[in-house]
């Protein structure tokens, strides 16, 4: 018997990294899965891998009616949803410290990441209502509890939105069975953070001084969190920013 058995789940920004493992991981666990993501081709890949029940789905999480239509279209495959994973997200190169990165740069990645949560929130939790509760797992991060030198201000800001967004959203909706919570990973294998260091290895190696375990996280180690929070095992879990850092965030002097 599966964590998941009988449990629908909308996974956004599931072409690949974290949403891609939790596709497979929640299909292998029982549940059946909407993978959304704004590139076609590859939640049509992360579908072809997952060992259970799951469509693609294109969807942008900034475009109000898209987000509409994945429910809608998740509720008539499947007949109702259990658990939204709000976990599409952007960081692009020009994204910076906060005087040299651009308002057109600032509002892009606030679209995705801050209004993306925003519109799945409103448009996914009356689905969970309907059900007479379920779990959403709001994808923050690390960056929303500690600052950094190395400025990347609209994602910084916008994972900070999203972890007071899941905390109100935790408390309001408490008694209605609906549980939320900020999953904040930290530095994870994917392809959006290899992406920021580049061939820069000492860019990596920076950063990696304040990691205590020495290494970047891996994708199943996020997603096994968020299995726990998807699942019934964590009925009285709501509100909490769920940190998944390696010991990141409780670090003062690293080992040698």
């Amino acid at each position: 018997m599966g964590r998941l058995d009988g449990k629908v789940c909308v996974i956004t920004g599931a072409g690949g990294g974290m949403g891609r493992e939790a596709a497979i991981v929640f299909t292998g666990e029982g549940a059946k899965v909407c993978v959304a993501d704004l590139d076609l081709e590859l939640a049509e890949e992360t579908v072809s891998e997952c060992p259970g029940d799951a469509f693609p789905l294109r969807v942008d999480v900034a475009d109000e009616e898209d987000v509409k239509h994945m429910f809608a279209s998740t509720v008539e495959r499947y007949g109702g949803i259990d658990v939204l994973y709000n976990n599409a997200g952007i960081s692009p190169a020009d994204d910076a410290s906060v005087v040299d990165t651009s308002v057109d740069a600032w509002q892009r990645v606030q679209d995705v990441n801050t209004k993306g949560v925003f519109l799945c929130c409103k448009h996914g939790i009356p689905y969970l209502l309907e059900r007479g509760g379920g779990s959403v797992i709001n994808v923050a991060s690390f960056v929303a509890i500690l600052g950094a030198a190395t400025s990347q201000i609209s994602y910084t800001a916008s994972k900070g939105a999203v972890l007071a967004m899941s905390k109100e959203l935790g408390v309001q909706f408490a008694r209605q069975g609906v549980r939320v919570n900020a999953l904040c990973p930290g530095p994870v294998e994917t392809p959006l953070l290899l992406a920021i260091y580049g061939d820069d290895l000492s860019a990596f190696k920076r950063r990696q001084v304040h990691w205590p375990t020495g290494r970047l996280g891996k994708p199943r180690e996020i997603v096994n969190a968020a299995l726990f929070l998807a699942s019934d095992e964590s009925s009285f879990v709501t509100g909490a920013t769920f940190v998944v850092d390696g010991g990141l965030t409780a670090a003062y002097v690293t080992p040698e």
